[in-house]
């Protein structure tokens, strides 16, 4: 059984809190995590008004589960359109919990170059750790059974669905 999470309302709560860094000038980098981020990331560089070129990231390679369950098959390659060296990089996935995808992203944006600072927007929080990473930026927090998974789709509109 499958129970539907508001995830418009989330999107709407995470533009609101965006707002300051969206007027920071110059423009901060937005980089959104392959699939469900970089559908948030696309939404929300459209409703602020960014001009910057959207990024977006695929992590297959920086993972550190690579070597147990391999390369998934549809690994393509990031898409870095904006300059990173020296710019605050606002990085966007739908769904934080362990905190080992946004360090993947981070190692990968390393390989282009050295950021300024790297905020993190997520739309949902569902808490459980394994590394101390947290978000800036958070659409909604959720609570959710460990043995549950949250699945996004999109990017229009958002729907995010626990199973």
């Amino acid at each position: 059984m499958s129970r539907p999470i508001d995830a418009e309302r989330a999107l709407a709560a995470l533009a609101d809190q965006l707002g300051d860094i969206a007027r920071s000038r110059p423009e901060p980098a937005v980089i959104g995590i392959h699939t469900g981020g970089a559908w948030v990331a696309e939404r929300l560089h459209d409703s602020l008004g960014l001009t910057t070129p959207l990024s977006t990231l695929n992590i297959g390679f920086h993972r550190d589960d690579f070597a147990r369950i391999g390369l998934h098959p549809r690994v393509g390659p990031s898409r870095i359109a904006a300059e990173i060296e020296d710019r605050c990089i606002l990085l966007v996935d739908d769904v934080l919990q362990t905190g080992r995808t946004v360090r993947a992203a981070m190692n990968e944006i390393f390989d282009y170059g050295r950021p300024a600072a790297i905020r993190l927007a997520v739309l949902f929080d569902r808490g459980c750790r394994e590394l101390p990473i947290a978000a800036d930026y958070v659409g909604e927090r959720i609570d959710v059974p460990a043995d549950r998974r949250l699945k996004l789709s999109g990017p229009r509109p958002l729907v995010m669905e626990e199973r």
